[in-house]
């Protein structure tokens, strides 16, 4: 009995011991939650805030790997061009460097061969043959024999294409003896008579400019602007192309922007120069030179003296004073004193050799111009009326244009 009690009581005593426990258990469970509640009823705002935030996050953490793939795929992008683009340029490259190749060989197909000095001095005649030679074979076609009247044509077309009057008169007075020697009745063997006649004229003298002799002086005198400092520039070139050691002298301080223009001339090609002051005297030009060609070994020197003087005796002053220093200065050189006149200034070119020839020893005459002018007939009356020869014409404007004089050659041209 009283062991059937105390396991009752036992038991009973853990029922409310389990009970107290669970009851225990409830409240804590309770409190918990009640707790949990306020946690929760506290937390919850700052959750929903949190998760406001969080969706454009999300947003922007989507944006960001697109762009990422977006970057991506450019830089894939960009290596498959340049890729691409390596081998692109190159054949755009080599078909520009085939289109070029073609262009220049075509500009090299249509580019004319090199015109020789002969071709070069036809054309430079063009004008003159224009004024002389055609206008005698339309004489010639008018005639179906040779008589007086045929001869006073042609007489007119030699005057009137500045062969001059006297020359004009000596060419027809030889012509009028060939046709009755030779019996010549056809017009156009007239025209042959009148080459070789013209030929004649032309070839009396020597006509070639030698400065092979080192050391050689060349002094230009003339008028001012007849081709002067031009043809020593051109002069210049020729010699210095040949290998020579070239000076030149601008004695020529009288004109204005004569200096100027010969030292332009010197620099184009490579070559030294003397200069005074404008208005310095030009025989110590002249005297600075010869001594600077002494000392540096010059071969050819070439000096421009003044074109622009008042009258005759200023003229023959300043010239015989240049001629005297080159004589006591420089007697080792050889002398050339060339006479530039211009072509296209007809018998007013004549005038000037015969003044010019009063007052200085001349040893040739350069003819410019000739290019410009259809009245070449002139170097006929040049050469004929005072006695010097032609040692040099200027046929155009390149450097090859200014050419030596050659009877034949000149005829042939002109007569072509």
């Amino acid at each position: 009995m009283f062991k059937k009690l105390f396991n009752f009581g036992k038991n009973k005593k853990e029922q409310v011991k389990e009970e107290v426990e669970n009851v225990s258990e409830e409240l804590i469970e309770e409190d918990d939650l009640q707790e949990e509640q306020e946690v929760v009823e506290e937390v919850l705002p700052q959750v929903e805030e949190v998760e406001e935030t969080q969706e454009p996050v999300e947003e922007l953490e989507q944006e960001a790997a697109t762009q990422e793939l977006e970057v991506e795929e450019i830089e894939v992008q960009e290596e498959i061009e340049e890729a691409i683009e390596e081998p692109l340029n190159e054949a755009c490259d080599l078909q520009e460097e085939t289109v070029q190749d073609v262009e220049e060989a075509e500009q090299i197909e249509e580019q004319p061969k090199k015109v020789s000095l002969f071709d070069r001095l036809k054309q430079g005649l063009t004008k003159a043959k224009q004024g002389i030679t055609d206008r005698v074979d339309e004489v010639l076609k008018s005639y179906t024999k040779v008589d007086e009247e045929l001869l006073e044509d042609l007489e007119e077309v030699l005057i009137t294409a500045d062969v001059g009057v006297n020359t004009t008169m000596e060419i027809m007075e030889k012509l009028e003896d060939a046709i009755r020697s030779k019996k010549i009745t056809d017009p156009q063997d007239v025209r042959e008579e009148l080459k070789l006649i013209v030929e004649e004229i032309l070839s009396k003298d020597d006509t070639k400019l030698d400065a092979s002799h080192s050391p050689t002086i060349i002094l230009m005198v003339g008028v001012n602007g007849v081709g002067k400092t031009t043809t020593i520039g051109k002069l210049a070139y020729r010699y210095k192309k040949e290998g020579k050691k070239v000076l030149l002298a601008a004695g020529d301080t009288f004109r204005a922007a004569a200096i100027d223009q010969l030292e332009v001339w010197a620099n184009r090609c490579n070559v030294d120069l003397i200069k005074h002051q404008e208005g310095a005297d030009p025989g110590a030009v002249i005297f600075d030179a010869i001594k600077a060609s002494k000392a540096r070994g010059v071969d050819v020197l070439i000096c421009d003296t003044a074109g622009r003087l008042h009258n005759k005796s200023n003229l023959m002053n300043e010239l015989g004073k240049v001629f005297k220093i080159v004589d006591r200065e420089y007697p080792e050189a050889k002398k050339e004193v060339l006479l530039v006149v211009d072509a296209t200034t007809g018998q007013n070119a004549v005038s000037q050799a015969k003044s010019f020839k009063q007052v200085c020893d001349i040893t040739g005459l350069v003819l410019t111009k000739l290019d410009g002018t259809a009245k070449g007939g002139v170097i006929l009356a040049v050469k004929s009326e005072v006695d010097v020869a032609v040692k040099l014409i200027g046929v155009g404007e390149q450097m090859e244009d200014l050419q030596d004089f050659d009877s034949k050659s000149f005829v042939d041209a002109l007569f072509g």
